[in-house]
């Protein structure tokens, strides 16, 4: 049985980039990571180091965290807007996150699919799909609903690999459907009765 990663590894893992996976720590560590196969050294300059799908998995685990003093505030972690959050900071600021978790979101379809294909949605994105899409809608501009304002809200479903997209525009909804579509994911338009109102079925491609 693999031997679980070490409490200074483990820290290092819950640390990653929540979107790219990229590492930071010692020398030392990202080496052991490597060896253990929980993480990789990307080729090119500068080097840096990724987790593995394996070491998402322990990252994302059920296992009980190593507790971490003075650990940064999840409100220093970049989360895509998935709409009716409260709080909806813009500005520039927020405009750059956006455009470097996107980014960085092509890059790791880049590394992780088997093709280096970056049309097609990657793994993390099927184990965070409520995210990926939601990433996908802001970075394309659409606006995320602030509260019970109007804009888009991105849901879970009963049905694998789906999300629903919810937007009470209905130019704006087609809109979201056509911005899913360019970055990789099948969608299909349908009408929910009881709220009298259209949305949208989302799933990643798989070709």
């Amino acid at each position: 049985m693999t031997r679980p990663p070490t409490a200074a590894q483990r820290r290092v893992i819950d640390a990653a980039d929540p979107v790219t996976g990229r590492l930071r720590g010692t020398e030392a560590q990202l080496a052991a990571l490597v060896k253990r196969g929980l993480a990789f050294r990307h080729p090119r300059p500068p080097h840096d180091h990724f987790l593995t799908p394996a070491g998402h998995r322990i990252r994302e685990s059920e296992e009980p965290r190593v507790p971490v003093e003075a650990e940064a505030p999840a409100t220093g972690v970049f989360a895509a807007r998935v709409g009716g959050e409260e709080t909806s900071a813009d500005g520039p600021g927020r405009t750059r996150e956006v455009h470097s978790a996107w980014q960085g979101l092509l890059e790791l379809r880049r590394m992780t699919n088997r093709d280096g294909a970056t049309h097609r949605p990657c793994g993390w994105e099927r184990s965070h799909l409520v995210q990926a899409a939601a990433l996908a809608l802001e970075a394309a501009g659409h606006r995320p609903a602030a509260g019970d304002g109007p804009g888009y809200r991105v849901r879970a479903t009963p049905q694998p690999e789906a999300v629903a997209v919810h937007e009470p525009d209905p130019g704006s909804l087609r809109a979201c459907a056509g911005t899913l579509e360019r970055a990789g994911w099948q969608v299909s338009e349908h009408n929910d009765p009881r709220a009298g109102a259209r949305y949208l079925l989302a799933s990643p491609r798989r070709a």
